[in-house]
Order: structure tokens, then sequence, then C-alpha cells
């Protein structure tokens, strides 16, 4: 069967537009490449469609190449295709979460992989105390949505910090103040990661005064072979923004590692050119195996079931749980429960009884939302009768105990 395959793209000319429809007419796909500002969206109570110059848009699977300038409007299309039940190869919330660079800083850092330290500024007044956060000058101020190092600046001073954060926020940008990594100074790691994969890798060296090593911006690249270190630390953090093809890249610190940013529609050129390997080929492959296959939101399928949903427990909040078994807390578990424990970034689904919590674990709960608050509550109530705790102040999911 022939694979349908549809390229949102502006740039029917740009080189990683061109490859992946001579990968995919080398794989006898219909390819179309499709501009996203050309399309509609119907929705009702009828079947939902995208129309383009209104003809339904009827296709197997879907590679987005969404520039930030319309990220809105292709966020509501890939969106739809996936209500469609279409395979899209970059989700649309994963898309929305590496657009916002602050968000997904916050998603890598609530799941221990390791980033630089970084502050949201409000007003140029709170560059002061950023700084004394991050560790003194030089600092990288940046903006939360740019590409190919736009809204990128280092500030070697205060005053110049200063300026930088003022000027921004006066033409309405969210601004970012970040650590500066000495050691990785006009360098990172480019690594291209499909359905989990690392599929290639280069190194981008800026040129000259330039601290940006963008390929854009006339920074040279060269291949390079990275430890498993670096490959996992890519592996998950495009897992974790629900991205099946990401360009991670990752500056060489000192203390390992550290994601800079994860990019929804990398270039293909540079590690093309670098790595002499078929990128193009491999996502066209990887979207013919997952054809049939969409994604979905699990936290809204979860709730669409009356008085269900996800509960989230953090011990670190609640140290009365630290030390206690899981067993100790649900004394009567059955099926209305499904459980999982978030430890240092892995998941331990279906935890035995004697699973023993400790600082830093997250009890995630699904089932009937009443139930789950009543079983904790009655939990924590007995804990500070039994260990009598007297005149103690306890607080649990809002209430105090």
């Amino acid at each position: 069967m022939t694979v349908r395959l549809a390229i949102l793209s502006r740039g029917p000319r740009l080189y990683s537009t061109r490859r992946l429809v001579e990968e995919a007419e080398k794989r006898n796909c219909y390819v179309e490449v499709l501009d996203p500002m050309r399309l509609s969206i119907t929705v009702g109570n009828d079947e939902p469609r995208i129309l383009n110059a209104g003809w339904p848009v009827d296709v197997d699977t879907v590679i987005p190449r969404i520039g930030y300038s319309i990220t809105h409007h292709g966020v509501a299309l890939i969106r739809q295709f996936e209500r469609l039940g279409v395979y899209v190869a970059n989700s649309s919330d994963g898309i929305s979460h590496s657009r916002d660079k602050l968000h997904a800083t916050q998603l890598l850092t609530k799941n221990r992989i390791p980033v630089p330290t970084t502050c949201h500024v409000r007003t140029w007044q709170d560059v002061e105390g950023a700084l004394n956060r991050i560790g003194g000058m030089p600092i990288v101020i940046k903006v939360t949505e740019g590409t190919q190092g736009s809204g990128v600046y280092l500030a070697q001073s205060e005053e110049r910090a200063r300026e930088l954060t003022y000027k921004l926020l006066s033409e309405g940008h969210h601004v970012l103040v970040q650590e500066y990594i000495e050691e990785s100074h006009g360098r990172d790691i480019r690594v291209l990661v499909i359905g989990g994969q690392v599929v290639a890798a280069m190194r981008r060296k800026a040129r000259g005064r330039e601290f940006r090593s963008n390929f854009h911006l006339n920074g040279t690249v060269e291949n390079v072979e990275i430890s498993e270190e670096y490959a996992d630390v890519a592996r998950r953090a495009a897992r974790l923004l629900g991205l099946d093809i990401a360009g991670v890249d990752l500056l060489e610190s000192d203390r390992g590692p550290l994601v800079l940013e994860v990019n929804s529609s990398p270039g293909l050129e540079g590690i093309e050119t670098a790595t002499g390997i078929n990128v193009a080929g491999a996502i066209i492959d990887h979207c013919i195996t997952h054809q049939g296959f969409s994604n979905i939101g699990l936290d809204q399928l979860l709730r669409s079931r009356p008085g269900h949903g996800v509960v989230s427990v953090n011990v670190s909040r609640h140290p009365i749980l630290n030390g206690k078994q899981i067993g100790d807390i649900f004394t009567a578990v059955n099926e209305q429960f499904v459980f999982a424990i978030a430890r240092e970034g892995m998941h331990i689904w279906k935890p035995r009884r004697t699973f023993t919590l400790r600082r830093g674990d997250e009890i995630i709960c699904y089932g009937e939302i009443e139930k789950i608050h009543h079983q904790l509550s009655e939990w924590v109530s007995h804990a500070i009768k039994e260990n009598e705790v007297s005149g103690a102040t306890i607080e649990f999911d809002g209430e105090y105990y």
C-alpha cells in the first residue's frame, strides 16, 4: 500500500524539505508539501476536517516543519491531525513545549535532566538577583521564543545585562538569564534523535568572536562520536518533550552534558553534511513504520471518565511519607488505583506493597479522585495520631491536619 505523506512547510525549496521529498519518493510514497497557512480547520459535531483549497486533506502521516512565526496556527493543525487519528512525527504538545524555552527547561529539570541554571526575569531590576543565583558574570540573556540563535546575547558586565534586559522587555519579550558555560564557549553538540534513537551527532563551532555556534550563523560543523551519557540525555530530553524527531543541543560542561535547547524542526543540511548520514531517509523510514498509529494525550484520555483522573503527591512536600511503604499508606489497594513512582527521572510501575518511599519520590495514582484523596487523608490523620505529633501542623493536599 502506498503511504500518503504530508510535509507541512512554507519553504518547499529549503534543503530540509527537498531532502524529505526526495527520500519519500525513493520509497514510493505519495508525498505532498502543504503550506500550513493555506490549510483550514473545520470543527463541529460532524466529522472534523482539514481542508486545502476547499478539499479535504487525507493522509497517513505528517511531518511538521513549523516555523516560529506560525507556531499557534501550526500547532492547531497538528492537533486536528491527531484528533483524526493520523500519525504526526512531532506532537502538538511537543512542539508547544519546545518552543517555549522556559517551559521546556521547567519540564527538563523536573525530570532531573541537567540544564544550565536559568532565571526568568520580569524587570531589569531582577538582573542583580539573577546574577547572585547563577554565580556572576558573564551571563547569557535570551528570549523565551527564538530560533537559529536569534534573541540570544552574551553580556560581559552587569550594566550591559540590565540594558539588554530592559530593551527586550520593552519590546514585549519574556526574558531568561542563563548561566554561561565558559568551557563550552562557542561550541555545542547537536544530536539528532529519531524515534527515541540517536541517528547522528555533530559538533558545531562558532567563527571569530561569535559565541553562538548555529550553522545558519556561519558556524562550522564536524562529525562527532558521543558517549552513552550524552546519548542518554538527548534521548530522554526528546522523549520527555514528546518529540519523535528532535535536534537536541548539548553543552559540554565540566559537570557533564547540559541540555541547551530542544528543536522540533531541526535543519538537516548541517548534520547531513558533517556526518554523511542519510538523516532525511531515517525520518521517512520512521514515519512509514509508524503510520497508522496516532499519538494521544494520556492525561486527557484518563480524565474523560467522570470523577477519574491522575493525582500526584511529592514526598519532599510531605515528609511524613518519607520512609513509609506503599502498603502502609494504601491499606485497601484494589483495582480502583493504578500506581507509579517517579524517581530520579525513571518510572516504577505497579510497585510492590513493600516499596519504600524516599525524599524526592513522586507518587502517581490513577482512579477515582475523591477516593484517592480520602485514602491519603485518612492515612495522614492516622499517622499523626499514631506518632503522637502533638501541636504540630502538617499540610497535606491543601488541607491542614
